[in-house]
This record gives C-alpha cells, sequence and structure tokens, in this order.
C-alpha cells in the first residue's frame, strides 16, 4: 500500500472543533511536526476536510 506523508503547516487556532479533532486523529500537534499513513480512503479523507492546515506527499 501507499504511503503518505503529511505535515501540518498552520495553526489550527479559530478553527471548528471538528477540524481540530481530525488533526488530533492524523497525529498532528505541532506546526511542522510530520506523520506517515497508509494512503487508505479514510486518511485522504480526512487529509482532504483539513488540506488548507496540511502539506501531503509521496513517502
Amino acid at each position: 500500500m501507499a504511503k503518505i506523508k503529511v505535515t501540518k503547516q498552520k495553526s489550527a487556532i479559530k478553527r471548528t472543533q471538528r477540524q481540530k479533532r481530525t488533526l488530533e486523529a492524523l497525529g498532528l500537534k505541532k506546526i511542522g511536526q510530520t506523520v506517515e499513513h497508509d494512503a487508505t480512503s479514510n486518511i485522504l479523507g480526512m487529509v482532504n476536510k483539513v488540506k488548507h492546515l496540511v502539506s501531503v506527499e509521496e513517502a
């Protein structure tokens, strides 16, 4: 399965609670933090919800 690297680029301050929880579920807490996930439909859907706060690249 393909892997993706998700990096938090922007703050979650003044964002909806749903977006904050999505970032937390992805494992992102601090700006600049990078996590690696399998590119499943669930993960890609979560990344799509917060695409304005994160950057994504293939691992």
